[in-house]
């Protein structure tokens, strides 16, 4: 059960939106907590094959919460830490989940809730939605949300939002390759809908291993290291039964064991 979000799910896919558009969906402590235990509950379960995270109202997630703002004020730095881990074990958590990710990108997105558009793996997003990293207009910094915004938005591109705390658009965003896909407003949940159903076509195993893949081998070197661990994964895979069974239906023109699109 959950105070701050709206949960369901069919056999293979889950649906988590945040659930608080009277303040455009902004994180407090209660809303970390339970992203958290979301994520992780959901990241153990087998059956799973995607997750959508998306908002309910107007906005997808506005940052912090102006009332729990006011409650960290006034907190020593041994509080502002223990809050700040928090919120960094929560995108570790979700960036870490083994279940595919797709963020549904429906209204704007700033600070920490661009953060949370980052650690997922496609981003859909809504034409005209609006993205901004605006903590240095508070005289802040987007440290926690850093290292996943500079590896979906580039370091080029961070190093002029990060200091400008400018908006830019979801066209621009596409352009800058954080957003994979925009989408007119009646067609945006058609998108979603359509990824999803691709990525849930997948071998199973296989969507977790490849989400595995480029997280550890992203900005790695060529060395001798990442060639035997490539070389490692594939022979692991090919001799999995989910591996077999692929390459099997594949040579035989019918549909794998896995496949069907979930309803």
């Amino acid at each position: 059960m959950t105070s701050t979000l709206d949960i369901s799910r069919t056999r293979h896919v889950a649906k988590v939106f945040l659930n608080r558009p009277d303040v455009r969906n902004a994180f407090n402590d209660t809303v970390i907590a339970e992203l958290t235990a979301a994520f992780t509950q959901l990241g153990t379960d087998p059956e799973l094959r995607v997750i959508v995270l998306g908002g309910h109202g107007k906005a997808f997630c506005a940052g912090a919460d102006l009332a729990w703002m006011r409650t960290m004020a006034d907190y020593s730095w041994d509080e502002n830490r223990a809050d700040a881990q928090a919120l960094a074990d929560m995108l570790w958590t979700i960036y870490r989940c083994p279940v595919p990710i797709v963020g549904r990108i429906h209204g704007d997105c700033y600070a920490g809730g661009l953060g949370l558009a980052a650690v997922c793996d496609v981003l859909v997003a809504r034409e005209g939605v609006q993205f901004c990293l605006s903590e240095a207009r508070l005289g802040l910094m987007p440290a926690t949300i850093a290292p996943y915004v500079i590896r979906a938005l580039g370091e080029q591109a961070a190093r002029r939002y990060f200091i400008t705390a400018e908006r830019f658009d979801a066209a621009r965003a596409q352009a800058l390759g954080l957003v994979h896909e925009v989408a007119a407003a009646e067609a945006l949940d058609a998108k979603v809908d359509e990824v999803v159903a691709t990525l849930a076509g997948n071998g199973p195993a296989a969507l977790r291993a490849c989400k595995r893949l480029v997280q550890d081998f992203a900005g790695r070197p060529i060395d001798e290291a990442l060639r035997t661990d490539s070389v490692r994964r594939i022979a692991g895979i090919r001799a999995s039964v989910e591996g077999k069974e692929g390459v099997q239906s594949f040579l035989s023109k019918r549909a794998p064991a896995w496949q069907g699109t979930p309803s």
